[in-house]
């Protein structure tokens, strides 16, 4: 039988090779999906943490965002005491407690109170949204995942919208963006005329929040675009909402599903989940550490 293949959020249905069943995708020696790792939407309302840990305050004070390789091998954070992006290799994937620092990258010279960072499924590209700019700082990576082979390409203002952008989420196929932030207490929605190119996004609409959360620090889609997961410094809780139509934030509506992280840190401001929705990851910038969940 055919599995669902993810790269990143991005889903392939139908993994097929003539009458072969695929069971594994490498790129290079690295596996990067394999049978059986398809999407489960996660259960909040089931959550418990792990009692696992990572603190990264040898290399930041102040973290604010994280991102992971889709095979779950390296982990991004993002600070505003270093105005970088750290990367860790993680030597048993998606277990944090396994991460061990490799190099950094400065986003200084375009942003200095970085918030948000999103990379493109493959690897090739870096999106980085802070509140010094008000904007969302576009990088090319000449090496897939290598941010010491990251450059600066161009920038886009999101200040029409959200004067203080903290997350920052893309579509899986580059057609849209979502920003989210402090001071709309919304998430905005851009599309974009060609595909992973920010000059080319144009606003199109939002969806307020106002009534879970006032202040956006972490921003997640399930691969479809029909759940919508996101974590600030107002209530220090993770806030699950469904769409009707992917990918559309005018469709949202709150779940009235939530998972407190209060107990592990006071300023939640980072998101991510595992590649099948059974791991959560939250980013505090007070503990200066990463946090891990299961959601299954």
């Amino acid at each position: 039988m055919a599995q669902t293949l993810y790269l990143g959020n991005t889903a392939f249905s139908n993994v097929t090779v003539g009458s072969t069943t695929v069971t594994a995708v490498y790129v290079g020696s690295t596996k990067i999906w394999e049978a059986g790792s398809s999407w489960t939407d996660p259960d909040l309302g089931n959550a418990s943490y792990d009692s696992v840990s990572f603190s990264y305050k040898a290399q930041e004070e102040q973290g604010t965002e994280i991102f992971f390789k889709p095979d779950g091998t390296v982990l991004y954070v993002m600070g505003e005491t270093g105005d970088d992006i750290n990367q860790y290799s993680l030597s048993s994937a998606w277990d944090i407690s396994t991460a061990s620092f490799v190099q950094n990258f400065s986003v200084s010279a375009q942003e200095t109170n970085p918030r948000g960072l999103f990379f493109k499924p493959d690897g090739t590209k870096m999106y980085v949204c802070g509140i010094s700019g008000r904007d969302v700082n576009e990088y090319g990576l000449s090496t897939a995942w290598d941010i010491s082979t990251a450059s600066f390409v161009q920038n886009f203002s999101v200040s029409a919208q959200e004067t203080a952008p903290g997350a920052i989420s893309f579509k899986p196929d580059g057609t849209k963006m979502f920003i989210g932030g402090g001071t709309g207490d919304d998430i905005n929605e851009y599309a974009l005329s060609s595909a992973w190119d920010i000059s080319t996004s144009s606003y199109t609409q939002n969806f307020s929040i106002i009534g879970q959360e006032s202040n956006i620090g972490g921003l997640y889609f399930s691969p479809n675009g029909t759940k919508m997961f996101l974590v600030g410094t107002g209530a220090d809780a993770v806030f699950q909402y469904s769409l009707s139509t992917g990918w559309d934030v005018s469709s949202a509506s709150y779940d009235n599903i939530s998972f407190s992280v209060a107990s592990q840190g006071f300023v939640p401001v980072g998101l991510f989940f595992k590649s099948d929705g059974s791991k959560m990851y939250v980013i505090d910038v007070v503990q200066d550490a990463v946090f891990q969940y299961s959601t299954d």
